[in-house]
């Protein structure tokens, strides 16, 4: 049998529902369906042959869950399709790696999993960004749109990144201690409740606690009018705090370990625990914090071996399988693609793909306040 007719008969019993994703990827790879197939994740990659002086393309992300379902489902399928390995590094936090590409050489890091708009903007601000050829990433026009357009203005019109999920910052709370109800009646302020003091946790991120502060002192996070009130309420947070975390692993274990009852947390990692029987709430309070993470490509890297796997990270077999891994949407237009079972179950999920409901930081409005408020947060964090 050709490799296009076995191509096809494999993805007919994956759509049919004979196989589930995970051996699809597997059969694929394992079948040696790698080039040359039209129509399918590999459909146009290029063997090594075709691009000997390409490698590797370094790949950085958030770790944990996160990392473990890009190598299943995204990075070991590519490289055996391409010969092209896949090096992946992990980072705590935006700003320490945003230090290590700009005290690195050209091409040292080729592709990150950046969180925002905000970091978007920085890099390109840095000097640090591309312009990808959108002809090598045909499936970028299954890409919700909107998720699109706030990278596009800031770039003139290209782009340096695709966008690959989103996701919310909200309210976590262990049920054993916080009932729904009262989850839903306090919000924003659950965080700053004295009756959970040394129980409660929060992310150790400038931005993330200033716009939480902002919510508990009624006011707009992309438009702050009282800074000092901001300032009070984040101190007031760190005083009944029992410790910021700084990694989606740490966060999963100070909930599982009930080490902390209630904090802020990302969506994704809240359901990776609620799926491993923990019983934790989730929610979105009114102003809530939505983002959206892209696949940023920084400027030295060999594009058409990034633009390659772009392109098959964008593949729905393949991006409905991370997006199932990690937890989180993906940037797929679920009005052009359909996303499965899980997908539409999973925290922020928007079916309408408009995400009108969603609340997302205005890049120029924190990109100009960072210098000072970042700083005085770091005061903030040291006790002052």
């Amino acid at each position: 049998m050709d490799e296009s007719t076995r191509y096809e008969r494999l993805l007919a019993r994956y759509r049919d529902g004979d196989i589930d994703r995970r051996t699809f990827l597997k059969m694929l790879g394992l079948a040696g369906m790698a080039a040359g197939l039209a129509g399918g994740p590999f459909g146009l990659l290029t063997p090594r042959e075709a691009k000997a002086a390409v490698e590797q393309v370094r790949f950085d992300g958030w770790g944990g869950v996160v990392s473990e379902a890009f190598r299943e489902y995204a990075f070991n399928p590519y490289t055996r399709a391409t010969g092209i390995e896949v090096v992946d590094g992990t980072f705590g936090g935006a700003d320490e790696y945003l230090a290590r590409v700009r005290a690195s050489q050209p091409g040292e890091f080729n592709i990150a999993h950046l969180s925002g708009v905000f970091d978007y903007a920085r890099y390109d601000g840095l000097g640090l960004s591309t312009t990808l050829d959108e002809d090598n990433i045909p499936n970028l026009k299954l890409v919700i749109e909107t998720l699109q357009k706030p990278f596009r203005r800031i770039t003139d019109g290209r782009l340096s990144a695709v966008p690959y999920d989103y996701g919310t910052t909200g309210i976590a709370y262990n049920r054993k201690y916080v009932s729904d109800e009262e989850a839903r009646d306090k919000g924003a302020k659950l965080l700053i409740d004295e009756r959970f003091k040394d129980k409660i946790g929060g992310w150790s991120e400038w931005k993330t606690r200033i716009w939480y502060a902002a919510l508990q002192t009624g006011q707009d996070p992309n438009d702050i009018e009282d800074m000092d009130a901001v300032w009070d309420a984040v101190r007031q947070h760190r005083d009944l705090a029992l410790k910021y975390w700084s990694s989606g692993a740490e966060l999963m274990s100070l909930l599982g370990e009930e080490e902390i009852y209630v904090t802020e947390g990302w969506s994704g990692r809240i359901r990776a625990l609620q799926d491993q029987g923990h019983d934790i709430g989730y929610l979105d309070p009114p102003g809530g914090l939505a983002w959206q993470e892209c696949l940023f490509v920084i400027k030295g890297s060999p594009m058409a071996a990034c633009e390659e796997l772009l392109n098959f990270m964008l593949e729905p077999e393949v991006a409905i399988a991370v997006a199932e891994g990690q937890n989180y949407p993906p940037a797929l237009n679920p009005k052009k693609v359909d996303l499965g079972e899980k997908v539409p179950t999973l925290p922020a999920f928007d079916p309408s793909g408009t995400l009108a409901s969603l609340n997302f930081f205005d890049p120029a409005y924190w990109n100009d306040h960072e210098g000072q408020w970042s700083k005085t947060f770091g005061r903030v964090q040291r006790g002052y």
